[in-house]
Protein backbone atom coordinates (compact mmCIF):
# COMPACT_ATOMS: atom_id res chain seq x y z
CA UNK A 1 0.00 0.00 0.00
CA UNK A 2 1.22 3.83 -0.91
CA UNK A 3 0.19 7.16 0.16
CA UNK A 4 -2.05 7.12 -2.91
CA UNK A 5 -4.00 3.90 -1.46
CA UNK A 6 -4.30 5.75 2.39
CA UNK A 7 -5.44 8.65 0.46
CA UNK A 8 -8.08 6.88 -1.74
CA UNK A 9 -9.07 3.81 0.50
CA UNK A 10 -8.43 5.51 3.90
CA UNK A 11 -11.20 6.92 6.47
CA UNK A 12 -11.75 10.39 6.69
CA UNK A 13 -9.00 10.97 8.97
CA UNK A 14 -5.97 9.05 7.23
CA UNK A 15 -7.24 11.04 4.12
CA UNK A 16 -6.75 14.36 5.52
CA UNK A 17 -3.28 13.47 6.99
CA UNK A 18 -2.07 12.33 3.30
CA UNK A 19 -3.30 15.17 1.62
CA UNK A 20 -1.89 17.78 4.27
CA UNK A 21 1.63 15.63 3.57
CA UNK A 22 0.83 16.13 -0.20
CA UNK A 23 -0.11 20.14 -0.08
CA UNK A 24 3.12 20.70 2.31
CA UNK A 25 5.06 18.72 -0.01
CA UNK A 26 3.66 20.44 -3.25
CA UNK A 27 3.97 24.11 -1.27
CA UNK A 28 7.37 23.65 0.24
CA UNK A 29 9.11 22.27 -3.31
CA UNK A 30 7.47 25.37 -5.08
CA UNK A 31 9.06 27.85 -2.78
CA UNK A 32 12.51 25.70 -3.16
CA UNK A 33 12.42 25.95 -6.55
CA UNK A 34 11.41 29.33 -6.70
CA UNK A 35 13.61 31.15 -4.13
CA UNK A 36 16.66 28.54 -6.04
CA UNK A 37 16.33 30.74 -8.72
CA UNK A 38 16.02 33.83 -6.98
CA UNK A 39 18.97 33.87 -4.88
CA UNK A 40 21.38 32.29 -7.79
CA UNK A 41 20.21 35.57 -9.69
CA UNK A 42 20.09 37.80 -6.51
CA UNK A 43 23.67 36.69 -5.55
CA UNK A 44 25.28 37.06 -8.84
CA UNK A 45 23.39 40.44 -9.61
CA UNK A 46 24.07 42.15 -6.06
CA UNK A 47 28.17 41.79 -6.91
CA UNK A 48 27.95 42.56 -10.59
CA UNK A 49 25.59 45.89 -9.29
CA UNK A 50 27.58 47.19 -6.37
CA UNK A 51 30.88 46.26 -8.58
CA UNK A 52 29.30 48.41 -11.51
CA UNK A 53 28.56 51.19 -8.84
CA UNK A 54 32.11 51.65 -7.64
CA UNK A 55 33.26 51.70 -11.05
CA UNK A 56 30.80 55.12 -11.98
CA UNK A 57 32.67 58.16 -12.12
CA UNK A 58 29.55 59.66 -10.16
CA UNK A 59 26.74 58.81 -8.17
CA UNK A 60 24.63 59.39 -11.07
CA UNK A 61 25.93 57.29 -13.49
CA UNK A 62 26.61 54.85 -10.64
CA UNK A 63 23.14 54.83 -10.59
CA UNK A 64 22.68 54.28 -13.86
CA UNK A 65 24.82 51.65 -14.47
CA UNK A 66 23.43 49.08 -11.71
CA UNK A 67 19.53 49.50 -13.26
CA UNK A 68 21.14 47.00 -16.14
CA UNK A 69 22.36 44.73 -13.25
CA UNK A 70 19.65 44.95 -10.59
CA UNK A 71 16.94 42.42 -11.96
CA UNK A 72 15.52 42.05 -8.40
CA UNK A 73 15.88 45.43 -7.46
CA UNK A 74 17.72 44.29 -4.19
CA UNK A 75 20.54 47.20 -4.58
CA UNK A 76 19.29 50.10 -6.73
CA UNK A 77 16.63 51.00 -4.06
CA UNK A 78 19.15 51.39 -1.45
CA UNK A 79 21.25 54.15 -4.05
CA UNK A 80 17.56 55.88 -4.86
CA UNK A 81 16.52 56.22 -0.90
CA UNK A 82 19.05 58.45 -0.40
CA UNK A 83 17.51 60.56 -2.84
CA UNK A 84 14.55 61.43 -1.49
CA UNK A 85 13.75 64.10 0.40
CA UNK A 86 10.95 64.63 2.56
CA UNK A 87 11.22 68.37 3.91
CA UNK A 88 9.00 69.83 6.86
CA UNK A 89 8.64 66.43 8.04
CA UNK A 90 9.78 64.69 10.71
CA UNK A 91 11.72 62.00 8.20
CA UNK A 92 13.81 64.62 7.72
CA UNK A 93 14.20 65.54 11.13
CA UNK A 94 18.01 65.22 12.70
CA UNK A 95 21.40 65.27 10.87
CA UNK A 96 22.11 64.24 7.63
CA UNK A 97 23.88 60.84 9.01
CA UNK A 98 20.56 60.23 11.01
CA UNK A 99 18.75 60.58 7.68
CA UNK A 100 20.62 58.83 5.78
CA UNK A 101 20.71 55.48 8.25
CA UNK A 102 16.80 56.05 8.82
CA UNK A 103 15.73 55.65 4.69
CA UNK A 104 19.11 53.23 4.10
CA UNK A 105 17.62 51.19 6.90
CA UNK A 106 14.40 51.05 5.46
CA UNK A 107 15.15 50.18 1.98
CA UNK A 108 17.48 46.90 3.06
CA UNK A 109 14.39 45.52 5.15
CA UNK A 110 12.28 45.87 2.42
CA UNK A 111 15.09 43.99 -0.11
CA UNK A 112 15.34 41.66 2.72
CA UNK A 113 11.56 40.47 3.30
CA UNK A 114 11.87 40.01 -0.51
CA UNK A 115 14.74 37.49 0.27
CA UNK A 116 13.60 35.80 3.09
CA UNK A 117 9.82 35.30 1.44
CA UNK A 118 8.85 31.68 2.32
CA UNK A 119 11.18 30.55 4.77
CA UNK A 120 8.74 30.57 7.14
CA UNK A 121 7.16 28.12 5.05
CA UNK A 122 10.17 25.80 4.95
CA UNK A 123 11.00 26.10 9.01
CA UNK A 124 6.93 25.29 9.55
CA UNK A 125 6.66 22.15 7.24
CA UNK A 126 10.28 21.22 8.17
CA UNK A 127 8.72 21.11 11.73
CA UNK A 128 5.39 19.39 11.68
CA UNK A 129 5.77 17.03 8.72
CA UNK A 130 7.18 14.58 10.80
CA UNK A 131 4.09 14.78 13.55
CA UNK A 132 1.30 15.18 10.86
CA UNK A 133 3.16 11.59 9.58
CA UNK A 134 2.86 10.07 12.82
CA UNK A 135 -0.83 11.15 13.47
CA UNK A 136 -1.71 9.09 10.43
CA UNK A 137 0.88 6.32 12.22
CA UNK A 138 -0.87 6.15 15.12
CA UNK A 139 -4.09 6.64 13.45
CA UNK A 140 -3.72 3.44 10.98
CA UNK A 141 -2.12 1.34 13.81
CA UNK A 142 -5.26 2.13 15.94
CA UNK A 143 -7.46 1.02 13.28
CA UNK A 144 -5.70 -2.11 12.22
CA UNK A 145 -5.70 -3.15 16.08
CA UNK A 146 -8.92 -2.81 15.97
CA UNK A 147 -9.32 -4.88 12.73
CA UNK A 148 -7.02 -7.73 14.73
CA UNK A 149 -9.53 -7.45 17.86
CA UNK A 150 -12.86 -7.91 15.99
CA UNK A 151 -11.44 -11.16 13.80
CA UNK A 152 -10.75 -12.99 17.00
CA UNK A 153 -7.53 -14.39 16.00
CA UNK A 154 -4.41 -12.90 16.37
CA UNK A 155 -1.00 -13.75 14.10
CA UNK A 156 2.21 -12.10 12.95
CA UNK A 157 0.68 -12.30 9.29
CA UNK A 158 -2.50 -10.44 10.62
CA UNK A 159 -0.44 -7.62 12.46
CA UNK A 160 2.62 -6.88 10.42
CA UNK A 161 0.45 -6.11 7.34
CA UNK A 162 -1.66 -3.48 8.68
CA UNK A 163 1.12 -1.65 10.56
CA UNK A 164 3.72 -1.74 8.21
CA UNK A 165 1.06 0.07 6.11
CA UNK A 166 0.19 2.49 8.65
CA UNK A 167 4.09 2.95 8.71
CA UNK A 168 3.94 4.45 5.41
CA UNK A 169 2.88 7.96 6.86
CA UNK A 170 5.58 7.97 8.77
CA UNK A 171 8.09 7.53 6.27
CA UNK A 172 5.79 9.74 3.74
CA UNK A 173 6.15 13.02 6.58
CA UNK A 174 9.89 12.32 6.85
CA UNK A 175 9.91 12.71 2.89
CA UNK A 176 8.16 15.54 3.23
CA UNK A 177 10.28 17.21 6.15
CA UNK A 178 13.78 16.59 4.65
CA UNK A 179 14.03 18.59 1.71
CA UNK A 180 12.17 21.49 3.71
CA UNK A 181 14.76 21.58 6.31
CA UNK A 182 17.45 21.48 3.52
CA UNK A 183 16.08 24.13 1.94
CA UNK A 184 15.79 26.32 4.67
CA UNK A 185 19.43 26.07 5.83
CA UNK A 186 21.07 25.75 2.46
CA UNK A 187 19.15 29.31 1.57
CA UNK A 188 19.14 30.92 4.78
CA UNK A 189 23.18 30.76 4.29
CA UNK A 190 22.60 32.37 1.39
CA UNK A 191 21.06 35.05 2.30
CA UNK A 192 23.24 35.59 5.06
CA UNK A 193 25.72 36.08 2.51
CA UNK A 194 23.54 38.71 -0.26
CA UNK A 195 22.64 40.55 3.12
CA UNK A 196 25.87 41.14 4.38
CA UNK A 197 26.83 42.44 0.81
CA UNK A 198 23.78 45.05 1.11
CA UNK A 199 24.77 45.68 4.29
CA UNK A 200 28.07 47.15 3.77
CA UNK A 201 27.09 48.40 0.11
CA UNK A 202 24.68 50.66 2.02
CA UNK A 203 27.22 51.54 5.00
CA UNK A 204 29.56 52.53 2.22
CA UNK A 205 27.44 54.98 0.50
CA UNK A 206 26.09 56.59 3.80
CA UNK A 207 30.13 57.45 4.17
CA UNK A 208 29.85 58.02 0.66
CA UNK A 209 27.50 60.39 0.67
CA UNK A 210 28.32 62.42 4.46
CA UNK A 211 31.81 62.74 3.33
CA UNK A 212 30.92 64.31 -0.36
CA UNK A 213 32.39 62.18 -2.66
CA UNK A 214 32.27 62.60 -6.70
CA UNK A 215 28.91 63.21 -7.55
CA UNK A 216 27.50 63.18 -4.07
Amino acid sequence: MSIWDLLFQGDGVSRAVALALLAMSVCSWVVILWKAWLLRRALHDVARATAAFWQAPNLDEGLRTMRAFDREALVVPLVEATQTHHAGTLAAAGDAGQRLTRVLRDALHAGLLKLQWGQVLLATVGATAPFVGLLGTVWGIYHALIGIAGAGQISIDKISGPVGESLIMTAAGLAVAIPAVLGYNVMGRVISRIEADLEGFARDVRELLLTGGPGA
